[in-house]
């Protein structure tokens, strides 16, 4: 079984070219948001997206369109809650198996949300 490579730095920039980001690579603008830029995001904070993670992704940005604001945790811990007792550990700790460098930072970042200034999912 072969893996894809990795993206190389310059194919990153090339992807991003477009769109503006910040200092910290979160988008200025959500609607430039897509599944691409999703997976690059990813590939960069070294997560490999699953269902489960997808599924995140547009909760977090349905939740954004509706609210403008991203979800609290409880919203998330509620999406999430089956698939963590199917792994046999509690919810909140299965958010941070999802996404181990900061549950806030990286959903919003791969959902393509600008940096909240209360990163209300590590709440």
């Amino acid at each position: 079984m072969t893996s894809d490579p990795p993206e190389s730095d310059s194919a990153i920039a090339s992807a991003f070219a477009n769109v503006a980001r910040d200092e910290e690579g979160y988008l200025l603008k959500p609607e430039d948001w897509n599944a691409q830029i999703a997976e690059l995001c990813a590939r960069i904070c070294n997560i490999e997206l699953s269902d489960t993670h997808w599924s995140l992704v547009y909760f977090i940005r349905h939740y954004f369109e509706t609210n403008q604001r991203v979800p609290q945790t409880r919203h998330v811990l509620k999406i999430i809650a089956a698939e963590a007792a199917h792994h046999g550990i509690s919810s909140r700790r299965y958010l941070h198996v999802l996404f181990p460098y900061g549950s806030g930072q990286q959903a919003c970042k791969i959902a393509g949300m600008r940096k909240p200034l209360k990163l209300m999912l590590d709440v």
